[in-house]
């Protein structure tokens, strides 16, 4: 159905209130211009990440773009928060409510201003999911544009990326390598502007968007210092054009069929468990009925095909080279992972995108052939019990064996890990239980620091963490996160003491504290629970708003279903 271009901004350009022009006029629009459709192009800005450094250069390509394609691009800026930058400090508790933000951001300067359409920058972790979220709460046309993937390190001729950083930082920390090779891993891993290399957030989350319909063909795997994504930056309008022209809407594209895309594709490339929590978010801002138990059956079914790191060794920057997001994209549909008949940003199938695509080539170790993948299902799992009754995510990439059974040790910050760790008290058949971390008690914060510690060599795959916060894509080991409910509002996560048995089988869906109902309904009655109480106003006004991890960690005061 083809509507005018300018469907929402002619409400202010000739609307009854004919004053508001004057700006218009001093902006430098002529008459003409007051006809053409308005772009929001939102861009996360921060100059001091190297992940967001080329945000604004990149949006004011876009609206050089726009102005060909004879339409009207305007940045605006967003807030952003770097998840390496802030680790294992107090910032870290910013980054899942940074996504809100984004999403609060961009809607309420796009709807205010009546753009017609949005265009989001995905630079880092949170910024690609907080503008989903917005394009699927106010459905106005648009889409997702990716910053780019980082360029590799080099290391002795060898690529490197920023989890070598961290696991050289633990190495040294417990003498398995000299502290001055690590600090030279350090300071050449991460050479100039893009988002983190591996399957980390950043880049699960890219190849999702394009799995879901949201981004255009190649966008999530084109580097960002390659010539072609300024090509891709000036040629995004005419995409956005045709959205407009032929109104199509974010909630066209993003349907049930897409959800289970997304999730498929984010389990075969051995994605980031905060990919899971962004697929909720988004299915709910979308309202799409997709449940944890959905993701759970799917994760179940589906083989992993990459070997990007944590899993392996392989980067964005190397799936670029093979071809690109579209040719892993062909690779799943040929294998029946992926549905082609969803509608996308193209305007076309997804079938229909890749209809061009070759396959994948025999001479490469990053994709696996269609009968031989890396694994029969997913390294990511979805677990349900007494510890978690809404749900805890688990990856699991350096465990052999898909069920565990250990010993809890108990911890309330991150810090306390690494020193038990350095310390020499964490033993195998360990599960480390890190709480008090979620969305309520403090915004969800990654502790890639606690689960770096636990990949020394007499450690990795041997001991488990459970946790109600989250880790960062590039953690890797047993690791099970998002415990939901949190142990700040009641969740049995708080109920766990030091010595308790817990285990839990992948396969299965299950996770168990191995205590008696009598001794589990004694601990219930005697927890005190303390009201939480932040003094930072950003976090105070999440805090009191957020939602459960099972729930993607969305607005309650916005969608009150998700109580």
């Amino acid at each position: 159905m083809t509507q005018a271009l300018n469907w929402n901004s002619q409400n202010l350009t000739h609307g009854w209130q004919r004053g508001v022009t004057a700006f218009y006029y001093g902006l430098g629009f002529s008459d003409a211009d007051f006809d053409k459709a308005q772009i929001g192009i939102g861009v996360p800005l921060l100059d001091g990440n190297l992940c967001n450094v080329h945000a604004y250069s990149l949006a004011k390509t876009i609206a050089e773009g726009c102005q060909s394609a004879d339409m009207i691009g305007l940045p605006f800026g967003t807030p952003a928060i770097s998840d390496n930058i802030t680790q294992g400090q107090e910032g870290g508790n910013a980054s899942l409510p940074s996504r809100n933000m984004i999403a609060n951001a961009a809607e309420c300067v796009v709807s205010a201003h009546s753009y017609d359409a949005l265009i989001g920058l995905h630079n880092c972790d949170k910024n690609g999911p907080g503008f989903a979220m917005a394009l699927a709460r106010m459905n106005y046309p648009g889409l997702i544009v990716s910053g780019g993937s980082i360029m590799p390190g080099c290391h002795k001729g060898q690529d490197i990326s920023i989890l070598d950083v961290y696991d050289s930082q633990a190495a040294a920390s417990v003498g398995a390598i000299e502290k001055s090779e690590a600090d030279e891993i350090l300071r050449t891993a991460c050479p100039g502007p893009g988002g983190c290399g591996i399957a980390a957030s950043f880049n699960t989350w890219g190849i999702a968007l394009e799995a879901i319909g949201l981004m255009l063909p190649f966008s999530s795997s084109t580097p960002a210092i390659d010539n072609a994504k300024k090509d891709e930056c000036l040629n995004v309008a005419a995409a956005v054009k045709h959205l407009l022209a032929e109104n199509i809407r974010p909630r066209d594209i993003l349907t049930r069929k897409a959800f289970e895309n997304a999730a498929a594709t984010i389990a075969a490339i051995g994605g980031s468990t905060n990919g899971i929590l962004h697929l909720l978010a988004l299915a709910r801002e979308a309202g799409v009925d997709f449940q944890l138990q959905d993701i759970q059956q799917i994760l179940k079914k589906t083989p992993v095909y990459c070997s990007f790191a944590p899993r392996g060794k392989k980067t964005m920057v190397d799936l670029h080279h093979l071809g690109g997001t579209p040719l892993l994209l062909k690779h799943l549909l040929k294998a029946g992972i992926i549905d082609g008949s969803c509608l996308t940003v193209t305007g076309k199938t997804l079938a229909e995108n890749l209809a061009e695509i070759g396959d994948v080539p025999a001479d490469q170790d990053l994709i696996a052939p269609l009968d031989q993948p890396y694994k029969e299902y997913a390294d990511m799992q979805i677990c349900f019990g007494n510890l978690a009754p809404g749900g805890i995510v688990f990856k699991v990439s350096s465990m052999q064996e898909s069920h565990f059974t250990g010993v809890a040790c108990c911890f309330d910050e991150a810090k306390g890990v690494v020193d038990a760790v350095e310390a020499g008290q964490i033993k195998p058949g360990s599960v480390i239980v890190l709480r008090n971390l979620g969305p309520v008690a403090s915004g969800m914060p990654e502790v890639l620091v606690a689960t770096a510690a636990l990949t020394v060599p007499e450690l990795d795959g041997k001991v488990a963490f459970i946790s109600d916060t989250r880790v960062s894509g590039v953690s890797h080991g047993a690791i099970g996160v998002h415990c939901s409910p949190e142990a700040a509002v009641g969740g049995p996560i708080g109920l766990v003491q030091d010595g308790d048995e817990i285990s839990f089988d992948l396969l299965a869906g299950t996770i168990q504290l191995g205590i008696s109902d009598e001794e589990f309904q004694k601990r219930e009655a005697a927890l005190t629970i303390k009201p939480v109480q932040h003094t930072r106003g950003y976090l105070a006004d999440f805090s009191a708003t957020t939602s459960q991890a099972h729930h993607g960690c969305v607005s309650k005061a916005l969608l009150p279903d998700c109580e």
